[in-house]
């Protein structure tokens, strides 16, 4: 039960430090890219991309026009569109390869990361930053440095940090969207599906 307890500990503390680096403009930035365009693409592996479905879920109960890439139903992609690519790192093959096609089709890009640096943060047109361990820190050099001084990292294995950030940081951005759209909870609610 400790262990569990320590753990849940780790990752608020990485949620409330990663909220301590938001960058104000860049997230304004973000919100307006989504609300202007005509369809919004989201993406994300593994868990990552768990995050991005909960994310485009509720870009469909504010009323916009969301997809999730890979689906059987997403469309094209076009200038008019934007692209939610999610990648701790922002070395994900696949993410950084959607982005690259929807850039080269037009669409904007926008990136939740935690390297804005990365492969995907320079092919990015706005960013959300994301502080949080990654899978790619996992085999950092300082790894037993900070074993011996009791930062146990492994209490957030690979990117779940990174990915439970990402899940918070995205739903408090629904929460902006729908003051921005002036979209209440019932707005919301009457586009919640009824077929479960």
């Amino acid at each position: 039960m400790e262990i569990m307890k320590t753990s849940i500990r780790a990752i608020l503390d990485n949620i409330e430090s990663a909220e301590s680096v938001l960058d104000e403009k860049a997230i304004d930035e973000f919100e307006d890219v989504i609300i202007a365009a005509e369809n919004v693409f989201v993406t994300g592996a593994g868990r990552s991309g768990l995050a991005a479905k909960a994310f485009a879920m509720r870009l469909m109960h504010l009323g916009l026009s969301a997809y999730v890439v890979g689906e059987t139903i997403s469309p094209a992609i076009n200038e008019a569109d934007c692209i939610i690519a999610i990648s701790g790192s922002g070395e994900t093959n696949t993410i950084v390869s959607a982005a690259k096609i929807a850039k080269n089709r037009g669409s904007k890009v926008l990136a939740v990361t935690s390297y804005p640096e990365s492969t995907l943060g320079q092919l990015a047109d706005g960013y959300l930053f994301v502080k949080g361990r990654t899978k790619q820190e996992v085999d950092d050099e300082n790894y037993m440095k900070r074993q011996i001084h009791g930062n146990y990292t492994s209490l957030t294995p690979l990117g779940t940090a990174f990915e439970l950030t990402t899940l918070v940081f995205l739903d408090a951005i629904v929460s902006e969207l729908m003051e921005k759209m002036e979209q209440t909870e019932s707005d919301l609610k009457a586009r919640h599906t009824v077929l479960e």
